[in-house]
């Protein structure tokens, strides 16, 4: 179990690690959106609907509005910046956990996001809970595209759906020409793009009830699951530092 664990978040990857990390992020992904939503009525995943609202607000002059949607955009970029440092800092010591850290981090804010939001009383909070929420939808959208060499986005569902519109009209269609090579869709693809879009909507009706329910708090449940998925590359790497360690000390 903990070898299986292991490789889930860990630097050797396989197409079928990358779909089931991205099934658990795709669901992660549509709770946050849908508490997000639910908590200060922005879909935090939604960079173009939010790109669109503050170029309408600034037409309409909704200050406010346009604050909140620039602050949106920047922090998911933001998050974005610090998966890549993070990711090429441990490729570059060619860590186990060079993919894992992010999603330690990205637990990390969400826990402590699920714990403390609900006690938080400042005037601006919602803004907090915009680029916290942004910021971490930055993070993990950022990370399964650099697992996937770009082919997998957990929070991109326009991106996914248009995929699958491709690949069933690939299905679809019926050749009249001789001689010409068939038009074949990748029905792998499409299963998995489907998969992901419906861990979203999954995901999204679990994060809104939950909400509705006990409030931030029902965001401690997906950070666990991800700290207990990233766990086992970092205890990789502590163990090879260790026994680095030791052999410069037998050594000297």
């Amino acid at each position: 179990m903990w070898r299986r664990l292991r490789t889930v978040a860990g630097a050797t990857r396989t197409p079928r690690r990358n779909r089931h990390l991205a099934n658990l992020l795709a669901f992660i992904a549509g709770a946050l959106n849908s508490v997000g939503f639910v908590a200060v009525s922005v879909y935090t995943s939604h960079m173009t609907g939010l790109t669109a609202s503050v170029a309408d607000h600034i037409v309409l002059r909704s200050w406010g509005l346009v604050r909140i949607g620039l602050i949106a955009i920047t922090a998911f970029v933001v998050g974005a910046m610090t998966c890549a440092v993070l990711f090429n800092w441990g490729r570059r010591r060619h860590h186990e956990a060079r993919y894992a850290t992010v999603l330690v981090l990205e637990a990390l804010l969400i826990l402590a996001f699920g714990a403390l939001a609900d006690q938080l009383t400042w005037r601006h909070r919602d803004l907090v809970f915009v680029a916290v929420l942004c910021f971490t939808m930055g993070l993990q959208n950022a990370i399964i595209t650099k697992i996937s060499a770009a082919q997998i986005r957990t929070t991109h569902v326009t991106g996914m759906v248009t995929d699958i519109g491709i690949e069933l009209g690939k299905l679809a269609y019926r050749s009249r020409l001789a001689g010409q090579p068939p038009v074949t869709a990748d029905l792998p693809k499409l299963g998995m793009l489907a998969g992901l879009v419906a861990l979203f909507f999954v995901g999204g009706i679990a994060g809104a009830a939950g909400y509705l329910a006990m409030g931030f708090p029902v965001l401690v449940a997906p950070a666990l699951v991800l700290l207990v998925v990233a766990a086992p590359p970092l205890v990789a790497d502590a163990r090879s530092a260790s026994a680095r360690r030791e052999a410069r000390d037998a050594a000297s």
